[in-house]
């Protein structure tokens, strides 16, 4: 039924521009153009919503080249910034005006989509410019516009398919993966997540162990966690009833304001004092009335991090995007607001409607035949490694392959670029060293990573 629903809406989608049409034939900044084709436009969805894309061909025989979705998460983030600061072919300089080319651009070896959405985000609208929406809504909506883009580029229809993102692509990704392995006409491989929300238990519960053990509290602060937060052996610091333990939580959070949230260990753009120690406040507050909220416009630990990502840098790229030039290379609609890295107004009026996705994991693993990659910088703390370990081991599938290091040449010598635990038909890798953006920093690791995921190579 879902299915014959999205088959009606598909029936009376206005239809876009050519692919030609969306063809950038002039990309400033570059030294030279690329020699790949690349595309920018707009997908047309339900409720007179449009999707932006970018499209970049593959550098390797792209007729042959598997199409990989990039989302990137928020919700409310926009994919581009995968685009010009993560694996794009091109990435944005210091000055906002200048694009270096990326040796390690994923399109190298795959067709590349980078997606906005939902509408709101970057250059995505909706012509009623209400951007009210919820997980389901997305998930449909990006589907329309996989569709949409089959469509359009009908040559990439029989080539292998990937669904891939990070942060809150963790519920973008599988939510979306759960309608196109219903549609026989996608030819669906499997899909892979770095950094991402699978859980807000377990990501809220496991970021104290995270920031106890990587040094951030102190003993005493430690044993009264322990004493109020946990009984016989299980701690629960994600909606414990408990003032004491409220109150506990309090501190390990504020205790560590000021710290880069997306990379314990790199420096905070901007420095790390004002607004960061109330964001961290805020956060905790969120933290500790979780279970007030619930589903009802969930705020947590998460989605507070991301609604205007501290210590992070977006100046470049909102130069860049919002130059008038770039703009009209990107053929970008009058109706399209000015680009900004994460739209507060799609973040704050977005329902969540899943407090995990073990569901939808479930259901891809249970087809047999999808090849699943859950991979994550262990120096986050928006979207920690140990959380989405321990979403991993309770999918409970058999074990193929027990945790080891894998391994990569940086163009020097062979070095562990983290470690791996294989099961049937899903993997879970961590990236040493590596923060929330993986492929920002550790770039050589991450290509590696992302081309034995697609050629479906052991990690």
């Amino acid at each position: 039924m879902h299915l014959v629903l999205l088959g009606v809406l598909l029936g009376v989608l206005e239809v876009s521009g050519a692919p030609d049409a969306d063809e950038i034939k002039y990309l400033s900044g570059l030294s030279k153009q690329p020699s790949f084709k690349h595309y920018s436009g707009y997908f047309s969805v339900a409720d007179n919503k449009h999707l932006h894309y970018w499209f970049v061909e593959s550098q390797k025989d792209p007729a042959n080249s598997p199409v990989v979705l990039w989302l990137n998460g928020g919700p409310g983030c926009s994919s581009l910034d995968g685009l010009l600061t993560e694996h794009g072919p091109f990435l944005i300089q210091d000055d906002g005006a200048t694009l270096e080319y990326n040796p390690y651009a994923w399109n190298k070896i795959a067709n590349v989509l980078y997606l906005e959405s939902p509408a709101g985000v970057g250059f995505s609208y909706s012509d009623d410019k209400k951007y009210t929406t919820n997980d389901t809504e997305v998930a449909t909506n990006n589907y329309l516009a996989l569709k949409e883009f089959f469509r359009l580029f009908p040559e990439f229809s029989k080539n292998e398919f990937f669904l891939t993102g990070e942060s809150y692509g963790g519920i973008y990704i599988p939510t979306l993966a759960e309608i196109v392995m219903e549609d026989s006409s996608i030819n669906l491989q499997g899909i892979a997540v770095g950094n991402g929300l699978s859980s807000y238990e377990l990501n809220d519960n496991s970021l104290v162990y995270f920031a106890y053990y990587h040094g951030l509290l102190g003993t005493s602060l430690w044993n009264d966690l322990q004493t109020f937060c946990c009984k016989d052996g299980v701690c629960n610091f994600y909606d414990n009833q408990d003032v004491n333990c409220s109150t506990s939580v309090t501190q390990a959070i504020v205790y560590n304001s000021g710290l880069n949230i997306y990379n314990l260990y790199a420096p905070c753009a901007g420095g790390s004092m004002g607004t960061i120690n109330c964001l961290v406040t805020n956060i905790l507050n969120n933290i500790v009335n979780f279970s007030k909220l619930k589903l009802r416009g969930v705020v947590s630990l998460f989605k507070s991090s991301r609604l205007d990502p501290p210590c992070t840098n977006s100046t470049p790229s909102t130069l860049y995007l919002n130059n008038p030039q770039v703009k009209s290379a990107l053929h970008i609609s009058p109706n399209a607001l000015d680009w900004v890295i994460c739209s507060a107004e799609v973040n704050l009026n977005y329902n969540r409607l899943f407090k995990d996705v073990k569901k939808q994991y479930l259901k891809l693993l249970g087809a047999l035949k999808y090849r699943v990659l859950v991979y994550n910088g262990d120096v986050d703390m928006a979207c920690n490694f140990l959380g989405d370990e321990w979403f991993v081991e309770s999918l409970q599938q058999e074990v193929q392959v027990q945790r080891r290091p894998w391994i990569y040449f940086n163009g020097e010598t062979q070095q562990i670029g983290g470690f791996v635990k294989e099961f049937t038909h899903i993997a879970f890798l961590t990236v040493k060293g590596s923060g929330h953006m993986v492929p920002t920093d550790k770039p050589i690791a991450a290509f590696t990573m992302f081309s034995r995921f697609i050629t479906k190579q052991p990690y």
